[in-house]
């Protein structure tokens, strides 16, 4: 059995690891943004960003005063766990005293906070059932400067690609600089309104650079990112080449009668941390 303390050991761990060190390919792809750019306004941007990563690792502190809302995504395969659920509580609880992160974990109307990054039905939490021998976690903190600038669509099925492709580019005009480019870019597709925006969100998970494995998902993809790249915002929306490091697809089959799109902003500092226990 995997035990709640090893649940909770991890969770702590992740959540470290993520806030403070950011994937090596985002990484990589915000150094190739800085080294093709010529603006001079967005390579004073890049090189900001790039130092901020580097003392972000130096000084052992979150790369960003937001520490995000504690969003885990968990793949649970043949295994046997205690208490799963409390122990990524108690592991988000953790890391917010240990880490620490900033408490912004409040009731949606009265705006109290709780102090812990705990809360009703928070951390929020994604359970996917897999055929393997291993429970997999991976901490998504999602920043809110970035993710209010998400959005839902429930288009007709006559709009089609070209209708996806515009919803898109529109959610990225309106956004502009306020959440923080360079971006990442989730889209889903198909399903319900809330499938679609899980899939948008899903979507950022997936490595920057990495296409999606259907070759017509992929063409999509890479169609999206020119378009958002050819708007012109840049980092920190003050102009340059490179609004979106990368557009993500996600989709899945839905009603006869309709075509979601969710389109789920992450900002430049895209982070994630993965791992995996296994029975002892």
């Amino acid at each position: 059995m995997i035990s709640q303390e090893r649940v909770e050991e991890e969770i702590c761990r992740l959540y470290k690891e993520a806030v403070i060190k950011l994937p090596e390919d985002v990484k990589n792809a915000l150094e190739h943004a800085f080294e093709i750019e010529d603006d001079e306004t967005a390579l004073l941007n890049l090189k900001a960003i790039l130092d901020n990563i580097k003392a972000a690792e130096e000084m052992n502190i979150p790369l960003c005063q937001d520490t995000g809302l504690p969003i885990v995504f968990v793949k649970m395969g043949r295994v046997e766990v205690e208490n799963l659920k409390e122990g990524i509580v108690k592991g988000v609880e953790k890391a917010t005293g240990e880490v620490p992160l900033r408490p912004n974990v409040v009731d949606p109307l009265t705006r109290q906070n709780t102090g812990n990054n705990s809360g009703r039905f928070i951390p929020q939490i994604d359970l996917e059932l897999v055929d393997n021998d291993e429970l997999e976690i991976t901490i998504f903190p999602k920043g809110f400067g970035s993710e209010n600038n998400n959005a839902l669509k429930m288009a007709l099925p006559g709009e089609g690609e070209e209708g996806i492709k515009q919803f898109v580019l529109d959610t990225v005009l309106k956004a502009g600089g306020k959440p923080c480019p360079p971006i990442v870019v989730g889209v889903g597709i198909g399903g319900s309104s809330d499938m679609a925006l899980k899939l948008a969100k899903k979507a950022l998970l997936r490595k920057v650079g990495e296409h999606h494995p259907e070759e017509r998902m992929a063409h999509l993809e890479e169609e999206m990112l020119k378009m958002v790249n050819a708007t012109g915002i840049g980092p920190m929306g003050l102009g340059g080449k490179t609004t979106a490091l990368d557009v993500k697809v996600e989709y899945a089959d839905t009603h006869t009668a309709g075509l979601p799109i969710g389109v789920c902003i992450q900002c430049w500092a895209a982070r994630r941390a993965t791992g995996i226990l296994k029975t002892e």
